[in-house]
């Protein structure tokens, strides 16, 4: 798998992944970076910066690594017997979405983030690099069926709180203990069997004209609020 950019190169040259091969612009001046792919003795291709936009579509500032493939966790490696904070996307299928949720999972000690392995994205170049190479502290598990996860999330002692328009103020509600926040597809919301398997629907009063936010912003409101009620 290809990833790309600085911020991205240099988590994943401070981590333990596997790389296999940087390939970096002519007029590449980050010294900093290149001591790094030196010290670990990565193979380096030096190329013009027309062959480096054939390689990725988006913003590589340079560099390019040639790594691993992203390894999901288990789902029983993300809940927990302690009070933890889940996040389950139901079917995300925009990777800028996806990588702008892992950001603000991580940043906000989210324990871990449960997808579908069915229409949803997958953590790609485009989320690993939306994500801000965050990809790699954050344990993301793929499940076969959303709603037999969230079954054995409510056998595990987990509420489950929803987001959509239609619901009890996101303020109002106590996310205190162990608990899971579903963010619903960027246009269609959350699955109706999903919706009606949630315990509480949260939404975010709207002020202006706009009646929405984007999944990732939305996702990002109702986590920090449950973290600083966990505070």
């Amino acid at each position: 798998m290809l990833v790309f950019g600085k911020n991205v190169a240099l988590e994943y040259l401070n981590s333990d992944k596997k790389i296999y091969k940087a390939f970096i612009q002519n007029n590449f001046n980050d010294y900093d970076l290149m001591n790094k792919i030196k010290h670990k003795n990565i193979k380096v291709q030096t190329l013009q910066k027309i062959d480096m936009d054939k390689k990725v579509s988006g913003l590589h500032q340079g560099i390019i690594l040639d790594v691993e493939d992203y390894k999901y966790a288990d789902i029983y490696d993300i809940i927990s017997d302690t009070d933890s904070l889940l996040v389950m996307l139901d079917h995300i299928e925009d990777p800028h979405n996806f990588g702008a949720i892992i950001r603000s999972c991580e940043a906000a000690g989210v324990d871990g983030i449960i997808i579908p392995t069915d229409r949803s994205v997958e953590v790609n170049s485009t989320v690993i690099k939306t994500s801000v190479g965050t990809t790699e502290k954050m344990k993301i598990a793929r499940v076969t069926n959303l709603n037999s996860t969230i079954k054995l999330l409510k056998d595990k002692g987990y509420w489950i709180f929803g987001t959509d328009m239609d619901g009890t103020d996101y303020t109002k509600l106590d996310y205190k203990g162990k608990t899971c926040i579903i963010c619903g597809n960027e246009g269609s919301g959350m699955s109706k069997l999903v919706r009606e398997n949630c315990d509480f629907i949260a939404s975010i009063p709207m002020m202006g004209e706009v009646n929405s936010l984007n999944a990732s912003v939305a996702t990002a409101i109702i986590v920090f609020e449950a973290v600083k009620q966990r505070i």
